[in-house]
């Protein structure tokens, strides 16, 4: 359960970014159409839209505004709805389910939802590019760097790349931490350091974003794998099971359930700690926005 005040700043943020996004996918003609309705089908699905949030937030904590934010905060939720396209892919995970409805390959097929991906994921980077040549900062170019880090081979590409490669066969913690910091953890952290960024953050701020962002991207990720043995379709709106069916490695795997849920608790209170230097009202809700993660059913 979540304050009055968080639940209207997700509302409301949420509000806002759903418009922003439909106005930057809009567009299309009679002979290209069909890419522009598979981006629309998986951008316009819901979900958390928590690496959004978590850009706006920071952005507020270190005292910049949403508006110098939201072009990042679009960026990252096009990149992460993009990889979850082609996470899907029967030469991926292969699931016919995503947030309760068929996965785009299932209903465009899987040429175009490959398409409709690279199209979600370039059209991040025109949106961040945009507001460079609006405002010409270094702050502004360093957190383009950041999210690109963290969406290609140095961050969510070799963590999926790994995550593939430790199928069917054992491997070690450190193997498995590497998996968890960058399929899913980069990304977290791309999302508090762009927003940071855009704030004008000092290398202090930056630091702690950087720091909690690591913890919180690892919380996240062992929480998925704990859903995905305790929670039910009707919760998370896909097939459960598809980690032990596709034999993939997991903290529940390796450590076992009970491991895996007191590492949730520590890894929240290490991003707890970091965030603690934000005491402005933004800072106390993304505080509560972190706590929140550790019990979430979706």
């Amino acid at each position: 359960m979540v304050s009055r005040e968080l639940s209207m700043f997700l509302a409301e943020t949420i509000e806002e970014l759903t418009g922003r996004l439909e106005a930057d996918i809009a567009g299309g003609g009679p002979y290209d159409r069909r890419v522009f309705d598979a981006m629309h089908y998986s951008l316009m699905a819901g979900g958390k839209r928590l690496r959004p949030v978590l850009t706006l937030l920071a952005a507020l904590a270190c005292g910049g505004t949403k508006d110098d934010a939201y072009p990042f905060a679009e960026a990252l939720e096009m990149i992460h709805t993009y990889s979850l396209i082609h996470d899907d892919l029967p030469a991926m995970d292969d699931d016919d389910y995503r947030r309760g409805r068929l996965t785009n390959h299932k209903v465009f097929g899987e040429a175009t939802a490959i398409l409709a991906g690279d199209g979600l994921l370039t059209l991040a980077f025109e949106v961040m590019s945009r507001k460079l040549v609006q405002d010409p900062t270094p702050a502004n170019a360093k957190a383009i760097a950041v999210v690109a880090h963290a969406a290609g081979v140095h961050g969510m590409v070799s963590g999926q790349m790994a995550d593939m490669e430790a199928e069917n066969s054992e491997i070690s913690p450190e193997q498995l931490a590497f998996i968890e910091i960058h399929k899913t953890g980069k990304l977290i952290q791309a999302a508090l350091v762009s927003g940071g960024l855009s704030a004008g953050a000092s290398d202090e701020e930056l630091s702690a974003l950087e720091k909690a962002g690591e913890a919180i991207g690892i919380a996240f990720q062992i929480q998925d794998d704990i859903l995905d043995v305790e929670g039910s379709f009707e919760e998370l709106g896909k097939d459960l099971g598809s980690d032990h069916e596709n034999q993939k490695a997991t903290y529940v795997s390796l450590f076992g359930m009970e491991k895996a849920k007191q590492a949730v608790e520590e890894e929240t209170q290490r991003a707890l700690q970091e965030l603690g230097r934000f005491q402005n009202s933004s800072g106390a809700l993304l505080r509560e926005l972190m706590l929140s993660l550790v019990g979430r059913r979706k």
